[in-house]
């Protein structure tokens, strides 16, 4: 699949976790060239600017210990609506987060297109968590329990369906943190998890390359949800739960580069950029040299 044409949306929304900063994601990875860098790879862009959330006031709900979960599940609604569109308008959807709760409504908007949606989850956590695992309340630690149906009812019912996506349909790339709530689920629900032990056994070509051979033969398109914690803070500090151990930052592109071999990805967020806590846009240049492998960059 050669993509000719990519509309962008960002979601600043910090709402999803504690720290501030990641709202300022969408920017930082404007600011480091994604436009011009893709652009210089002949696909046309369409860039439509970032979802207006305001900085409402946050609001504890007395009924659960989900934080924000009213505004969480508003912006959520929002973008999942214009990922909709821009997939009826026959555009690849390019997402710019924003803490990764923000997942729930791309996966919400982009699901309902597919029969059987794939989910690359590249990511050091496994975003799990229900309110009852949740050590936190954080709901960035969610959003891919929410996608399988598991969750608040707020959260789990957006766009107005339930589930967006299988449990044999995912797989986890990157894992190095999970919390027993997350460990059990990937047990029951047989999860496909490459954690940093099967990358360090197996090399990142085996990991993709089983990656791609798994879902390409269960699903009818694949959507790509890359945390840039998901690398070693070395490569990409700017993140607001950084995990020590990592994907590298060359690992990382050959990950990217098999994918866009592969022709299997149909729709992809890059979140977790808090240029609060990078180094000189650190971490924001890396996600736009990953977009650029992801779309077809090639060094000859």
């Amino acid at each position: 699949m050669s993509v000719k044409k990519i509309t962008m949306i960002g979601l600043p929304m910090d709402l999803g976790q504690t720290r501030r900063g990641v709202d300022m994601g969408p920017s930082a990875i404007r600011y480091a060239g994604v436009v011009e860098r893709l652009e210089r790879l002949n696909i046309e862009v369409d860039d439509l600017g970032d979802i207006a959330i305001g900085r409402p006031k946050l609001v504890h709900n007395p009924n659960s210990n989900l934080k924000n979960l009213k505004l969480v599940a508003e912006a959520n609604a929002l973008l999942a609506h214009r990922v909709d569109e821009i997939i009826e308008s026959g555009s690849f959807p390019l997402v710019l987060g924003g803490d990764h709760s923000i997942a729930i409504g791309t996966l919400a908007g982009t699901a309902k297109h597919y029969e059987n949606l794939g989910v690359i989850w590249y990511d050091a956590h496994g975003d799990l968590n229900t309110e009852e695992t949740s050590p936190s309340g954080n709901i960035h630690g969610m959003p891919l329990a929410v996608s399988l149906g598991l969750g608040h009812e707020d959260l789990v019912n957006l766009h107005a369906y339930t589930p967006k996506i299988k449990p044999e349909n995912v797989v986890i790339i990157g894992a190095r943190s999970l919390d027993e709530g997350e460990r059990q689920l990937i047990r029951e629900k047989g999860i496909k998890v490459f954690t940093m032990h099967e990358i360090d056994r197996l090399g990142m070509t085996k990991v993709m390359e089983e990656a791609i051979r798994y879902l390409k033969d269960r699903t009818d398109g694949v959507h790509l949800s890359l945390d840039l914690d998901g690398l070693d803070p070395s490569d990409a500090p700017g993140v607001g739960t950084p995990v020590i151990g990592g994907i590298s930052y060359r690992e990382s592109h050959l990950a990217m580069e098999m994918l866009a071999e592969a022709g299997i990805i149909t729709s992809a967020e890059f979140v977790e950029v808090n240029p609060i806590l990078d180094e000189r846009n650190k971490t924001a240049t890396v996600a736009v040299a990953l977009m650029g492998s992801l779309f077809g960059e090639k060094l000859l």
